[in-house]
């Protein structure tokens, strides 16, 4: 019997995967498609993914394929300097397109023994008190212990298991392709200067490294019945004019999509031995560039946690924690898309909204806070009352004899004593002790989570086995 089936091999799915694999837990990856996309939804990672990277030690990889950007306008295009003073040691946006970000993350499952099968399509399932039986579109049938749906929007795992999706259904459509054009380069900067200002739901630019290739994205003319299907390079050609009034020339299209404005969240993100993650989850528009971080950060929660249920020690309600922690966040995204989607409005209201939070934002302080929002530096878990850093996930900070990210790796739990004289006996298995100090933390001891986050801060040794016990399970030994 399989240990963990992972519908969906996007981000969400392989990040899943890998973090399982961490803990000796037997993956398959079934992937409907039977190559992978080369199309380029998301453009970039941020801080709290390049962190989660950092944490198992593949932020070198990823920095090595993309390119690193301190801009502003994140929050609803509204254009201000990146804000100073983030609570991280990683403060700009990494700026790699998805295909890649998929590559890579491919890479590093199979490295560390995930079975990805590509051409497998779920079409039924079942489950009882012992596993869930899985029915693929060729007849096979396959038997796991836990299933995670991380097949997006249009979830199949999320539909058999009858969880309502409410929410906005989509009213605007945008068109999405990459191609070539035959306009020369101040045209289209000289029109994408002046539409930007009325439309910004509009924008031509270069992809790729001088190959002549455009990323462009349009209004479409309406809701399509059936998204599925893609738009045509004529589609392309009428709403550039309707826009822009030029279509720049457009033609030999690499691939050409669409997307809409859907803001839905799943009702429950557990059902039993099977579980939703990244977009079957959660589906929002794009902006502010959170969707993809937002189901890797799903990944990043719910692996050790799986992990901990399939080897047998999880405490009673650990896998239970991962929608109490997981779906406030994503009911925040959606927030905050709606109110981005608002002030990119073109009426009068929405405007004088969008003039008054463009000049909050010259504050600093408010800059940061939304920034924070949008790069999910400030997701703070409710673990209860505490010490300011209880919940939050912890920044990179310098140790006299190195980083504290670097001690994650294998992604167990880390027991940080400035002290020296507090213990994890019982819980070596699944926790490490690291006495050492940094001249950036105010504390004596902290208890971190496979995650990042902080479980406990401290220095009573009652108080830190209570909570090894609440996030660790029964001590051994």
């Amino acid at each position: 019997m399989i240990d963990v089936i992972v519908v969906g091999g996007g981000p969400t799915g392989l990040m899943l995967a890998a973090e399982l694999r961490l803990h000796d837990v037997r993956v398959v990856v079934l992937e409907r498609d039977a190559e992978p996309t080369s199309v380029v939804r998301s453009l970039g990672m941020h801080v709290r993914s390049i962190e989660v990277l950092d944490q198992r030690g593949l932020l070198e990889l990823f920095l090595a394929h993309g390119r690193q950007f301190r801009i502003g306008g994140y929050f609803a295009g509204i254009t201000k300097a990146w804000p100073e003073r983030m609570d991280t040691a990683h403060g700009y946006i990494l700026g790699i397109p998805q295909p890649v970000t998929e590559q890579l993350l491919t890479a590093h499952a199979i490295d560390v023994g995930v079975e990805i099968r590509r051409g497998s399509e779920l079409v039924g399932l079942r489950q009882d008190e012992d596993a869930v039986t899985v029915e693929l579109a060729d007849g096979t049938h396959l038997r796991t212990r836990y299933l995670v749906g991380c097949d997006g929007g249009r979830s199949t795992v999320r539909k058999l298991l009858n969880v309502g999706f409410p929410g906005e259904p989509t009213r605007n459509e945008t068109l999405l392709g990459v191609m070539e054009l035959t306009a020369p380069q101040n045209e289209v900067v000289e029109v994408m200067t002046r539409v930007r200002r009325t439309q910004l739901r509009f924008g031509v630019g270069p992809v790729g490294d001088g190959d002549g290739l455009y990323r462009v994205v349009v209004p479409a003319a309406g809701v399509a019945e059936d998204r599925a299907v893609a738009p045509t390079i004529e589609d392309f050609r009428q709403q550039l004019r309707a826009t822009a009034g030029t279509d720049f020339g457009v033609h030999s299209p690499r691939w050409l999509s669409r997307f809409g404005d859907a803001t839905r969240l799943a009702e429950r993100y557990r059902v039993g031995r099977v579980l939703l993650a990244g977009d079957a989850a959660h589906v929002h528009p794009p902006l502010g560039g959170q969707g993809l971080n937002l189901g890797i950060q799903d990944a990043f929660n719910l692996g050790w946690k799986l992990a901990a249920q399939v080897a047998g020690w999880a405490p009673e309600g650990l896998l239970d924690t991962y929608q109490a922690e997981r779906r406030p966040v994503a009911a925040d995204v959606l927030d905050n898309t709606r109110a981005q989607t608002e002030l990119m409005s073109l009426e009068a209201g929405p405007q004088a909204v969008r003039k008054l939070v463009a000049e909050l934002m010259d504050f600093e302080e408010v800059n940061r806070y939304l920034i924070e929002k949008i790069t999910a530096v400030s997701v703070r878990y409710d673990l209860g009352t505490g010490h300011d850093l209880l919940g939050r996930r912890l920044r990179d900070v310098e140790l006299k004899r190195g980083r504290l990210y670097g001690l994650m790796h294998r992604g167990r739990g880390l027991l940080l004593d400035q002290t020296g004289g507090l213990s994890v006996a019982g819980w070596t298995d699944r926790v490490d002790r690291v006495v050492d100090v940094s001249g950036e933390l105010d504390v004596p001891a902290l208890l971190l989570r496979p995650d990042g986050h902080v479980a406990w801060v401290g220095d009573d040794q009652q108080e830190l086995r209570a909570e090894l016990s609440r996030w660790f399970g029964t001590a051994r030994g």
